[in-house]
């Protein structure tokens, strides 16, 4: 098992210049992580000279870029939004490769209420598969999540709904498209992670280690402090051979305490299980 960590409580002041992505980088390996995450809504700029500065400065760090999170909105009502949507993913694809990182997490877009199931499965899927295949060409993987919001969003997510995120998962089966499964999301939804999971499993190439207050509410709180029973969870996936990246988000607003905590417990709690 590698660990990994996405900072969301530390998204405002990297994204206020208070903290850099370096500094970021440095946090992660003082804690003793594996490696680091970042949004992409977290980059400066597309430009040659910042992009070259930030790749150099990572590998200073010596702590690799495991994940990028960016937020495609495939179910956007409007064709012509849709056809952006591509075009703002494909850069983020291309933006990933020349920051060497490994994952790029999609999402399949927006629950607009002009959008009906139908039609979004079918964006979603069709889009998901085109985005597959730029992908491969820049040597990304993609990872499709079963996600709730982020705050980069006006709407839920269009597969925040189990059955419509199972659906998804079945329209791009065969692709180069794998699954971040996010330990959180479905407690919220009241439903139990690890009867999910066992749908997916196979398809399955890292975890969010994620908590919330109470089953059937989206409330983050500190991992380990919430309703996720881990230890159950992290047994299962042990006793099916899984053996790649845990990446905590951690969004309990708790800052560099929080993740330090979110760390320990989560070492703790796999080696225990």
């Amino acid at each position: 098992m590698k660990l990994s960590c996405l900072p969301v409580s530390l998204f405002s002041a990297i994204i206020s210049r208070q903290m850099s992505i370096r500094e970021w980088a440095e946090l992660g390996k003082q804690i003793g992580l594996d490696g680091i995450d970042i949004s992409l809504l977290l980059v400066e700029n597309h430009s040659a000279a910042y992009l070259g500065k930030l790749t150099r400065e990572l590998k200073d760090t010596g702590i690799p870029l495991v994940m990028a999170a960016t937020y495609p909105d495939f179910t956007h009502p409007d064709p012509v939004q849709r056809e952006r949507e591509m075009e703002y993913l494909r850069r983020d694809i291309a933006l990933s490769s020349q920051l060497e990182v490994r994952y790029l997490r999609v999402l399949a877009g927006q629950a607009h209420p002009e959008t009906h199931r139908t039609e979004g499965v079918s964006w979603a899927v069709e889009n998901l598969i085109q985005a597959d295949r730029i992908a491969r060409q820049y040597g990304v993987c993609l990872l499709y999540e079963d996600h709730s919001k982020p705050g980069a969003w006006d709407y839920y997510d269009f597969s925040y709904p189990v059955d419509i995120f199972l659906e998804i998962c079945e329209g791009i089966r065969g692709t180069g498209i794998r699954l971040n499964f996010d330990t959180a999301n479905i407690a919220a939804l009241g439903l139990d992670p690890l009867a999910i999971l066992a749908k997916v499993y196979d398809r399955v190439e890292t975890i969010h280690v994620s908590d919330i207050a109470e089953m059937g509410k989206f409330q983050p709180v500190l991992v380990g402090t919430g309703v996720v029973r881990f230890q159950e969870f992290f047994k299962y996936i042990k006793s099916r051979g899984f053996n790649n990246w845990l990446c905590i988000e951690e969004a309990s607003f708790t800052g560099s305490e929080g993740i330090r905590k979110a760390a320990d417990f989560t070492r703790k709690t796999w080696d225990a299980a």
